[in-house]
C-alpha cells in the first residue's frame, strides 16, 4: 500500500504547492533509473505473491462476527516472531514470511520471506507456504479471533457493531463518512491523510452505488432504511439526500470500502526491460478473465449485490476526481478530462513488439504533454514516454514535509508517490535505487480466495500462463477498449457461467497450428532456449524468463482490426473453442510438456490446473455464487436482500471451516480437499475451534 514514511504529511491545501515539484522530480528520478538500466538483461526469474487477510473476532454468545481492529498489536507480535525466527540459524531465512500493514485497521498483509524461483520444487511449495503464514498469524491471534482471506467483509459499515471494539461513525475525521468511524483505518499517518486527501481534492466524499440483488421480498422501490439521511455533522452528510445515494442501490461512501478489500497479487521479476513490456501487454487481457473466474465479493454494508467482484468498489473509493475531470463542469485552463479513476483497468499497451499494432491503443489516454516531450527528448520511446506522462496527470495525494527534497540520483521516492497511487489491472515497475532487483510487472486484478489451495492454485496458474505466453510467443493482443468492457462484464453476477468475453480468436504466431517454443535468436535474447541435435527443444528443470522474441516475418497479412477477436464464454477461454483456439488452458499444459517434471510433481500441479478448469466450466462455484448460495439458503434470511448479523456470523463460521478442510463443500472445492465435517452442523452454526 504504498510508501510508510516516518513524517509528517501535509493537508491537501499544503500539498497541492508541492504538485509539480514531485512530478518533475519524479521524472527525473524515472530518468536516472532508465539511463542506468535500460540496457540491463539476463535477469532470473523472480516472483512472490501478497495475500491480504481480515481478522475477525468471534462473539459467540451473541452470534456475532466482527473486524478485529488489533492490527498494530498483532503486526508487533508476528514481526517479534519473524525475527525471532530469522536468528534461528536451523531455520531457512527464505522460509521466514513477512507481513505488513494495510488500509484496515483489521488487515494483515503477507509475503514470502524471499522470491520464489523458477525451480519446480518453488512452485509447489507455494501452498505449503500460504499455509505456513496463515498459521503463523492464526497462532499469534487471541483464541476468538482467526485470520481469513475474504475480499470483502459483509457488514462493513452496516448497522449495529461490526468491529472489536466498537466505535461509532459520527467520529470520521478523516472520511466524513456516514458508516465508517475514523478507527476502521491504519492509524499510520499515510492512510487517514490519503483518505481525507481524496476528500477534499475531489470536492465531495467518494459516492459508491452497487446495484442491489433484487430477491423474492427486497421492498420496491428501495429506499435504504440504514443510511443517516438526516445527520447533520459534518458538511457533506447531506450528499446522500441529494443524489449521491441511488435508489435500488447499496451506497457507500469512504475509502475504507474499498482499499479495506483483499485480494491476491502476483509480482514478476522479467529477464529485461523489453520482456517486462511484452509481459505487462500480454497479461491485460487476461485481467477482467481472472477477476471473473476468482470473484469473491457479493456482499456490501450487510446486503446482497447484484455483482460479484469488489473493482468498482475501489475504482470509486479513491475516485479523486474534481468535477471538471469527470466532466460534469468546464474545464479550468491547464487541466485535463480523466475518464477514470486513479484504481482502474490499464489505459495503454507499452510494447514495443512488432505485434502491437496502433489501432489496440483505441482509448483517448489525456497524458501530460510537457512530460511526454520531457522523456520523448530523453530519448525514451513514444508508447513508454505516453504511458508514465499519463500516471502523471494524477497529484501525489499524499506529501511528507520531510519527503519533499530529494536525491533524485538515488532516491525514486517521488516516482513512486505517484506510480503507486495509480492502482490498475497491471502495474509496469522500475528496478529500485540500489537494489538488485530487476524491471518487474505486477499482477493486481485477482480477487482473494477463501483457501490457501485456490490461492496457490490461482498463482501458479498465473506463473505457468506468463511463462508459455515467452515461449510460445503468445499474441493477446485486442482493442483496449474491448478489455475494458470485459472489466465490466466480469463483475457481473455469475459472470463466470453466464457471460461472454471479448478475447482474441488466434494467438500463435503466423502460420503455427500448435503451440512452439521460439528457435534461437541473437536478436536481444540473453537466453535462448537450448536445442538438442536432431531439432528438438530440451526439456527444462525450471521456469525461466530470457525468452527471444518473434521476429517479424517478411509479409504479414493484415485484416481488420474487428475480425482478430469474438465474443467467448470463460470456459471457451480457459478450456479451448474447436480445433484453433487451445484456451488458456491447454497452452499452459502445452508449456508444461517443455518441461523436465517428476509424475509425482506433474499430480500436484494438476490438481491446480484442474481447480481452474472446473471454476472456468462451471463444474465448480466461484466464491461469490457459494457465498450468495449459502445466505440465501440460510434459515434466518428473509429473501429481502439482508445479511443479518446471525447470517454473516454463520458464513464466517463456514468460511473458517472450508479453509480447515473439517467442511465440506463439493459445488465449490474439489471432493478431495479437507476431510468429512467432523464437528458442528452442516448449516455452518457450529462455533470457531
Amino acid at each position: 500500500m504504498g510508501l510508510l514514511y516516518l513524517g509528517t504529511p501535509l493537508t491537501w491545501e499544503e500539498a497541492k504547492k508541492y504538485a509539480d515539484h514531485v512530478r518533475y522530480h519524479g521524472i527525473t528520478q524515472f530518468l536516472h533509473t532508465w539511463d542506468r538500466l535500460k540496457d540491463r538483461c539476463g535477469d532470473e526469474l523472480l516472483w512472490g505473491d501478497e495475500v491480504e487477510y481480515m481478522v475477525i473476532s468471534f462473539d459467540n454468545e451473541d452470534k456475532n462476527a466482527k473486524l478485529s481492529l488489533r492490527q498494530t498489536e498483532i503486526l508487533a507480535k508476528l514481526s517479534k516472531i519473524v525475527r525471532d525466527l530469522s536468528d534461528d540459524d536451523e531455520i531457512e531465512i527464505s522460509s521466514v514470511p513477512t507481513f505488513h500493514p494495510e488500509y484496515g485497521r483489521y488487515m494483515l498483509e503477507s509475503t514470502p520471506g524471499s522470491p520464489y524461483t523458477g525451480s519446480i520444487p518453488d512452485l509447489l511449495s507455494v501452498e505449503a507456504n500460504m499455509r505456513y503464514r496463515r498459521a503463523l498469524a492464526r497462532k499469534h491471534l487471541k483464541p476468538n479471533e482467526i485470520p481469513i482471506t475474504f475480499t470483502s467483509f459483509p457488514r462493513l459499515g452496516a448497522p449495529g457493531v461490526f468491529t472489536e471494539p466498537h466505535f461509532s461513525p459520527d467520529d470520521a475525521r478523516s472520511s466524513h463518512s456516514l458508516f465508517l468511524p475514523e478507527e476502521i483505518t491504519n492509524p499510520h499517518a499515510r492512510f487517514p491523510t490519503l483518505t481525507a486527501n481524496i476528500r477534499t481534492r475531489r470536492g465531495a466524499k467518494v459516492a459508491i452505488n452497487l446495484p442491489l440483488f433484487i430477491d423474492e421480498r427486497t421492498p420496491r422501490p428501495f429506499v435504504d432504511p440504514t443510511i443517516p439521511w438526516q445527520r447533520a455533522i459534518y458538511p457533506e452528510d447531506p450528499e446522500a439526500k441529494h443524489g449521491a445515494a441511488l435508489i435500488d442501490h447499496i451506497y457507500m461512501d469512504a475509502m475504507g470500502f474499498g482499499m479495506g478489500c483483499c485480494c491476491l497479487q502476483l509480482t514478476f521479476q522479467s529477464c529485461n526491460v523489453e520482456e517486462a513490456r511484452r509481459m505487462y501487454d500480454a497479461l491485460i487481457p487476461v485481467g477482467p478473465i481472472m477477476l471473473a473466474l476468482t470473484a469473491a465479493s457479493p456482499i456490501w454494508r450487510g446486503y446482497l449485490a447484484d455483482v460479484d467482484c469488489r473493482w468498482n468498489v475501489i475504482a470509486g473509493s479513491v475516485d479523486d476526481r474534481t468535477a471538471e475531470e469527470r466532466g460534469l463542469k468546464p474545464l479550468k485552463e491547464n487541466k485535463f478530462q480523466i475518464p477514470k479513476s486513479r484504481y482502474d483497468s490499464v489505459d495503454l499497451y507499452i510494447s514495443t513488439d512488432w505485434i502491437n499494432k496502433p489501432a489496440y491503443n483505441d482509448n483517448v489516454v489525456p497524458y501530460d504533454e510537457s512530460i511526454y516531450n520531457r522523456l520523448r527528448e530523453h530519448g525514451i520511446d513514444e508508447l513508454l514516454s505516453k504511458h508514465i506522462s499519463h500516471l502523471f496527470i494524477r497529484d501525489p495525494l499524499v506529501v511528507f514535509s520531510e519527503t519533499i527534497n530529494q536525491d533524485d540520483a538515488s532516491s525514486s521516492d517521488h516516482f513512486e508517490n505517484i506510480q503507486s497511487t495509480n492502482w490498475q489491472t497491471l502495474r509496469f515497475k522500475p528496478p529500485p535505487p540500489n537494489s538488485p532487483i530487476g524491471w518487474r510487472v505486477e499482477f493486481r486484478s485477482m480477487e482473494v480466495q477463501i483457501t490457501d489451495f485456490e490461492n496457490a492454485a490461482f498463482a501458479v496458474f498465473i506463473v505457468l500462463l506468463s511463462r508459455a505466453i515467452l515461449a510460445f510467443n503468445l499474441n493477446f493482443y485486442m482493442p483496449i477498449s474491448k478489455v475494458d468492457e470485459n472489466m465490466g462484464r466480469a463483475q457481473q453476477r455469475d459472470a463466470v457461467r453466464s457471460g461472454k468475453f471479448y478475447f482474441r480468436k488466434s494467438v500463435l504466431p503466423p502460420g503455427q497450428t500448435t503451440p512452439t517454443p521460439s528457435t534461437p535468436s541473437s536478436s536481444g535474447s540473453c537466453s535462448p532456449i537450448e536445442w538438442s541435435g536432431n531439432g528438438i527443444p530440451v526439456k527444462e528443470k525450471k521456469l525461466r524468463n530470457c525468452f527471444p522474441p518473434l521476429a517479424r516475418p517478411p509479409c504479414v497479412e493484415d485484416g481488420p482490426i474487428e475480425d482478430e477477436y469474438e465474443e467467448m464464454t470463460i470456459d471457451e477461454i480457459l478450456n479451448g473453442k474447436g480445433s484453433g483456439f487451445p484456451g488458456l488452458l491447454g497452452l499452459v499444459e502445452a508449456y508444461l510438456d517443455t518441461l523436465d517434471v517428476e509424475a509425482v510433481d506433474k499430480l500436484q500441479i494438476n490438481s491446480y490446473l484442474d481447480l481452474v478448469r472446473k471454476r472456468a466450466n462451471g463444474t465448480l462455484q466461484t466464491p461469490a455464487t457459494w457465498i450468495r448460495n449459502f445466505v440465501r439458503s440460510h434459515p434466518a434470511y428473509k429473501f429481502d436482500s439482508v445479511v443479518s448479523q446471525e447470517i454473516n456470523y454463520d458464513l464466517m463460521v463456514a468460511v473458517d471451516q472450508l479453509e480447515r478442510g473439517v467442511l465440506r463443500a463439493p459445488e465449490f472445492l474439489p471432493d478431495n480437499y479437507g476431510h468429512p465435517l467432523s464437528n458442528g452442523k452442516a448449516n455452518g452454526t457450529a462455533k470457531p475451534q
